[in-house]
């Protein structure tokens, strides 16, 4: 019995030694490959039913069956001791375990092995990849043999942290040295760099944040506004003012004429790469050529550009007088053609070094500059003269009466006005430039400034076969201003269909403004019809202006109504509140939706006595009875009150009603 109890307790102890070496090697060998393990999870879930379903197999076969010793019938006490001395449990269910065990970690190992090896693979490739981008970033010059042969092993693991995702996992980027001036395809082409095509970059990156837009225009300047040219520049005191383009406007608040800084465009060099897009202004250079079906235009420089969508706001070119145009070279040399920056500068120069300047034209344009040189020829020796074949200034849009009234504040600017005159001819004589008159005069000047409204810049009209309109000139396009597919026409260029009014071609800032944001829009999709009315202003100095809406022309039956001005009727006052002298830039597609008429509010409409002061008043312009066009005549913020009496399209029996909505007479 004694010797039986010793085999017993010592076959004990041999088990539990055993048992306890198979966990310590258990526990390490899971310590060491848990990452390993967890990662092979799927292949243990696969595993996992077959161990269990083999260890409910043994157990199910042993109570069955037995064990081997018991279906032997040995005795009792040798089972015992050949079972306790086998050091695992019976029916084999721990071997199987560590068969599990052993082949996860075989697994476990082969994929470390693979991973790794992968690794240094991936390693060196991102090695090349920097050494090929470091490479094409320096001048040949530069890298020498040295750098490149040692290179590889001078890239350590803390520059390649530093390089950027982007950096590495795109070696095919060129360096900025290496892309093209000139991209050869954008998403959106506007030809022109005047004001509809800023609104139609502007409108298009509103609606396409991500949008790449490329204008091209002949001008070496970015976008700008032309009004100050012939307004605020001239009026100010600043000699610098030719350089700095900037002006302070009448409430005192100094600007510069562009639309936006360099800063805000991209390079063209830059646009195809630059990440969210951009705006790009390719400057000095022409579009000759549009190729409608193949979608691409070329410059003058035989360089082609492909586009998605294309905008043509050319703009127009001022028309020069018959008589100067049959001039000889001389001539032409002393004749401006006022419309850019350039011919600003050079007209501001000679104003200061001639003793006589003649300006043709009694427009827009021809009286404004005619207002600005007078005022500086009040402190200098300069002449002015203005002539123009009209009764008065701006004969073709004010009615008459209006028209002989502006004329008398022109020459109280100190301008020689002189209505219903036409130029014949032209000569260069003794250093001076002698115009030959209707009626036989003559006259001697320095200079002469043509300002006789502009003809529309319809050159790529031939090779883009697109149509243009006999009557009022410019690109025919439809009330989305589209002339073709993928092609859009915006500002003096465009001839476009008005809901309200008809076709119709308008040569003002507002309206270059409106229908170039309405072109973006419809570019990227809008569909969106002109509807708005856009309007125009003029000031003839700091205490005449006005504001326009509609069709005004002098032809049409006018109806106005007129009130004693005060010191808040004048364009320094309107500047003052509103904080900017391009009104348009105050003016929304807002339409007055409704109209308040104080219940003692009067207006009598009747014709001007002679000799009347036309502080301020409105001036209608009828057509069938129907209002189409307003002059608000010293009188501002009321043009959506305007705009909504001609969207309305009614007919008036008795305009004095109309005349009480602009309550003129509050004051």
């Amino acid at each position: 019995l004694r010797r039986t109890l010793r085999l017993r307790n010592r076959a004990l102890a041999s088990r539990s030694s055993a048992a306890v070496r198979s966990e310590i090697g258990i526990t390490s060998g899971v310590k060491g490959f848990t990452a390993t393990m967890l990662q092979c999870r799927a292949v243990w879930q696969k595993l996992a039913p077959l161990s269990r379903a083999s260890s409910t197999l043994g157990r199910t076969g042993s109570k069955r069956r037995g064990t081997l010793l018991q279906r032997w019938k040995l005795p009792l006490n040798q089972q015992m001791n050949r079972q306790m001395a086998s050091g695992v449990e019976p029916h084999g269910s721990g071997a199987i375990y560590l068969v599990l065990i052993g082949l996860t970690s075989i697994g476990a190992g082969a994929y470390v092995y693979s991973v790794i090896k992968e690794d240094k693979q991936r390693y060196k490739q991102r090695i090349t990849q920097m050494r090929s981008i470091s490479s094409g970033e320096r001048k040949p010059e530069e890298l020498s043999a040295k750098d490149a042969s040692e290179l590889p092993e001078q890239v350590s693991v803390k520059a390649t942290a530093e390089k950027s995702e982007t950096e590495i996992e795109s070696p095919t980027v060129e360096p900025v040295s290496a892309r093209p001036d000139i991209p050869s395809h954008v998403p959106y082409l506007l030809i022109g760099g005047g004001t509809a095509s800023f609104a139609a970059a502007r409108s298009i990156r509103a609606r396409d944040p991500g949008a790449r837009v490329l204008i091209v225009t002949e001008e070496p300047d970015l976008p700008y506004m032309r009004p100050p040219l012939s307004k605020e520049l001239w009026f100010s005191d600043e000699s610098s003012v030719t350089e700095t383009l900037k002006f302070k406007q009448w409430n005192g608040k100094e600007r510069s004429i562009y639309f936006q800084p360099p800063s805000f465009y991209v390079s063209p060099q830059e646009l195809s790469s630059v990440e969210n897009g951009g705006v790009a202004v390719l400057t000095r250079k022409k579009v000759v050529n549009i190729d409608v079906r193949g979608n691409k235009v070329r410059l003058d420089n035989d360089v082609e550009i492909t586009y998605d969508k294309c905008l043509i706001a050319t703009g127009g070119i001022p028309r020069n007088v018959p008589a100067l145009e049959r001039a000889g070279e001389e001539v032409q040399k002393r004749t401006t053609l006022f419309r850019k920056i350039e011919d600003f500068k050079s007209l501001e120069t000679i104003s200061r070094n001639v003793k006589s300047i003649v300006i043709i034209g009694g427009g827009f344009l021809g009286s404004e500059l005619a207002c600005a040189l007078g005022r500086r020829a009040q402190n200098t020796e300069l002449e002015v003269i203005q002539i123009f074949p009209e009764k008065g200034n701006m004969g073709k849009i004010l009615p008459e009466y209006l028209s002989n009234w502006t004329t008398e504040k022109v020459r109280k600017e100190g301008v020689n006005v002189m209505p219903n005159t036409l130029v014949k001819s032209a000569k260069y004589i003794n250093d001076k430039v002698v115009l030959l008159l209707k009626h036989g005069q003559t006259i001697k000047t320095d200079h002469v400034i043509a300002a006789v409204g502009l003809e529309p810049c319809v050159e790529l009209a031939k090779s883009a076969r697109l149509e243009l309109d006999s009557d009022l000139g410019g690109f025919r396009v439809n009330a989305e201003l589209q002339a073709r597919s993928n092609i859009w026409v915006a500002g003096d260029a465009a001839c476009f269909y008005d809901l309200k009014l008809g076709r119709r071609r308008v040569e003002h800032h507002d309206h270059a403004v409106v229908s170039g944001r309405l072109a973006g829009e419809n570019m990227t999709g809008a569909s969106k019809p002109y509807w708005h009315q856009s309007m125009f202003w003029s000031d003839l100095g700091p205490d005449v202006g006005y504001e326009a809406i509609g069709i005004v022309d002098s032809s049409l039956p006018t109806v106005g109504v007129f009130a004693k001005g005060t010191a808040k009727d004048t364009p320094r006052a309107v500047t003052e509140i509103t904080g900017t002298g391009i009104r348009s830039e105050s003016e929304t597609e807002t339409v007055a939706s409704s109209v308040n008429v104080p219940a003692d509010a009067t207006a009598v409409a009747h014709p001007p006595a002679g000799g009347d002061d036309y502080g301020k008043g409105v001036i209608f312009y009828l057509r069938d009875q129907v209002v189409v066009g307003i002059i608000l005549w010293n009188v501002f913020n009321r043009m959506p009150i305007a705009r909504k009496v001609i969207k309305d399209g009614e007919e008036h029996d008795d305009l004095n009603e109309i005349a009480k909505l602009f309550n003129i007479h509050d004051d």
